[in-house]
């Protein structure tokens, strides 16, 4: 019998890419001529690091644990190990002979980053070939958006394939225990509501949001009321990848082509599959921005920005917003809603962000890390890039500063949402829920059982709108702002770069908001 040391195997490392099916790394790793390593590493220095959270952690022990089962049915469970990735592959390499490792690309945060430049040192070290694999639209070593749009729908339109139909077993290769949040010193945090993780739950809420919540996604995503039931809710799915983005996408226009057959005039499934395929499609768009940009997660993408709220993060202001206690019933309620369930529609997540970006005058960067710890889909390559753009940093995108109260009024016109997050006001009348300082009874609660709000948010909106503003007349920011757009922006949406005479039309630039699910 062939010892177990000498044994030749290609490590399937994965990632960001929880499933069997769908897998083009796995499929790529079962054709070669060495039998198949599924490994997961749990790196206890990333969860060290400030963006991630025991959401995280769980949603994706479930994804592991059902990821586990199906590979067993194929023939080889999923290998864990502890430790970095370096570590874990040298340890591997001392019971095994590793001769490729297949793994999809990662646009994960700059830690992932840093990791991954390491594990690729380690390969040229002991000569392995290292195989990465496209994940969704994300391109990597990209030197333009040119022809982008294009090679998303090429990719995404591609024929579908199927996870490999057995795998050959490694018995004498221990299969390691997925630690629990506990072993790994991740503190709990409150998310008492979260999705449930794992590949299963994935399909089940995708073919549930096409088949029956979507129908008015259209009109129904914008209110946290609605939102909650009518948008796709498939996002934390895709950032850990249980789903694959293309699998969705074909399943979409699927589902769009057997509602055009019906002929059914005023269908209202027609726009809402049509804008949820859009939003698929913005999704990759803003993750490109990271993968050819890592520094935007510490960097205003034009320089102008960098420094415009550096050392102006007001603690208690921020400990306000963070806590839900700013005095503006909508935020609170939206903010309290986030920490509780992991999740909130991107309106009011946009709205979130820009409170505290501009009212509050908080630094997106300190915002950001919390933000991304409260939301089960974090995605950095969608977090970033969307902090700065709702932060006013980018240089290219309008700045949106938007008024709490009247969301709130479009939004959550009957106080509904409010009552449920924040039941101190439960005494206000209804037509005071948004604005309670103007009811006559305020100073009964106000100060008491809840605070004051912590800023004027009219005037606070109209300093940051001069602060933005003014640095956009500075010399030479046009041409800069040229740059960015040429690098960064969509050649789909029709902005226009900002020394041209014709300016960007706002339905355009809207677009560049929609990618919620």
């Amino acid at each position: 019998m062939q010892s177990l040391k000498k044994r030749s195997v290609g490590i399937v490392w994965f990632k960001r890419d929880l499933r069997s099916e769908m897998n083009h790394a796995l499929l790529q790793g079962a054709d070669a001529d060495w039998p198949v390593l599924p490994l997961y590493i749990v790196e206890p220095e990333y969860w060290l690091q400030p963006d991630v959270s025991h959401r995280h952690y769980q949603f994706i022990s479930e994804c592991l644990a059902e990821l586990r089962d199906d590979l067993a049915t194929i023939g080889q469970p999923l290998i864990l190990r502890v430790g970095a990735a370096r570590d874990v592959l040298d340890q591997l390499s001392n019971q095994v002979q590793i001769r490729q490792i297949f793994s999809h690309e990662e646009t994960g945060n700059a830690w992932t980053f840093e990791r991954d430049k390491a594990v690729q040192a380690w390969c040229r070290e002991k000569g392995v070939p290292w195989t990465e694999v496209w994940q969704n639209g994300v391109v990597r070593r990209l030197k333009n958006r040119d022809g982008w749009a294009r090679n998303w729908s090429q990719r995404m339109h591609a024929p579908s394939v199927n996870g490999p139909l057995s795998l050959e077993p490694l018995p004498n290769l221990m299969l390691g225990s997925i630690p629990t949040a506990r072993d790994l010193g991740i503190a709990e945090d409150g998310c008492t509501d979260r999705q449930q993780g794992g590949r299963s739950k994935g399909l089940k809420t995708l073919q549930s949001f096409l088949s029956r919540r979507g129908l008015h996604y259209r009109s129904k995503m914008s209110s946290p009321v609605t939102g909650v039931n009518a948008c796709s809710r498939i996002s934390p799915y895709l950032a850990f990848g249980a789903l694959s983005l293309k699998e969705v996408a074909q399943a979409t226009v699927k589902q769009r082509l057997v509602v055009k057959a019906k002929g059914q005039r005023g269908d209202p499934w027609r726009g809402s599959l049509s804008s949820f395929e859009g939003r698929l499609h913005w999704h990759c768009h803003f993750m490109q921005k990271l993968e050819c940009d890592p520094s935007l997660e510490f960097r205003a993408l034009h320089p102008a920005y960098q420094d415009i709220r550096a050392n102006s993060t007001t603690p208690h202001l921020l400990s306000a917003w963070q806590s839900g206690e700013t005095g503006l019933p909508f935020v609170d309620a939206c903010m309290r809603c986030l920490k509780t369930t992991g999740w909130m529609n991107f309106r009011m997540r946009a709205m979130l962000v820009a409170v505290a970006s501009y009212h509050l005058w908080l630094d997106w960067r300190v915002t950001g890390e919390f933000l991304a710890r409260l939301f089960t889909d974090y995605e950095p390559g969608i977090h970033w890039p969307q902090m700065q753009m709702q932060s006013g940093t980018t240089g290219i995108n309008t700045v949106r500063i938007y008024n709490p109260v009247k969301q709130g009024l479009d939004q959550d016109p009957t106080g509904i949402f409010i009552c449920r997050w924040v039941p101190e006001l439960g005494r206000v009348p209804p037509d005071f829920l948004h604005q309670p300082w103007l009811w006559e009874e305020a100073g009964s609660i106000l100060g008491k059982t809840y605070p004051f709000p912590v800023i004027n948010h009219l005037e606070a909106a109209k300093a940051a709108r001069h602060k933005i503003w003014a640095v956009r007349e500075q010399p030479g920011y046009r041409d800069v702002a040229n740059v960015i757009q040429i690098k960064h922006g969509s050649r789909r949406s029709g902005i226009k770069m900002m020394g041209g005479r014709q300016k960007a039309k706002p339905k355009a630039l809207t677009q560049q908001l929609a990618f919620d699910f």
